[in-house]
């Protein structure tokens, strides 16, 4: 019988952190807001302070929950990945989702600023979910930071 009660409050409180977990997962919105903040940076200080600044694997300006940024440049190759800095220098440019979307390359595609939709497993869930990135073109690289959507 204590088995059985500890049982179900291990499953009480695991179903009480589901609106907490929600609350923690960054909005498209915040993911925008980061993208353009880390273009201005970039813009403001050079390659080298940026990437230096978004590659840092500790908590900082341009970390919030599950959002940080990445940088490509034209041809695929990461620059800055804030979520993963061992990446940096490896060319992406033929990474697919789940459905065969190449996403890199719709990433290096934008001209300007646009959001690039495809699924990506959510490291916290460990799930496939669908995701957005908004892209920010600053001279010859993109500039990142996408959200999966809720």
């Amino acid at each position: 019988m204590k088995k059985l009660i500890a049982a179900l409050a291990l499953v009480a409180s695991l179903f009480s952190l589901s609106p907490a977990y929600a609350v923690e997962n960054a909005t498209p919105a915040e993911a925008k807001e980061l993208a353009i903040r880390a273009a201005e940076y970039l813009r403001a200080n050079g390659p080298a302070k940026a990437y230096a600044a978004f590659n840092d694997e500790n908590e900082g300006p341009f970390k919030d929950r599950d959002l940080y940024v990445f940088v490509y440049d034209n041809a695929g190759k990461a620059l800055a990945r804030g979520n993963n800095p061992a990446l940096v220098g490896k060319n992406l440019i033929d990474l697919k989702d789940v459905d065969g979307k190449a996403f890199v390359r719709d990433f290096v595609a934008v001209q300007d600023a646009a959001w690039v939709d495809y699924k990506w497993q959510n490291p916290q869930t460990k799930k496939v979910e669908a995701k957005t990135s908004y892209i920010v073109r600053v001279g010859d690289v993109i500039v990142g930071v996408g959200a999966y959507k809720r």
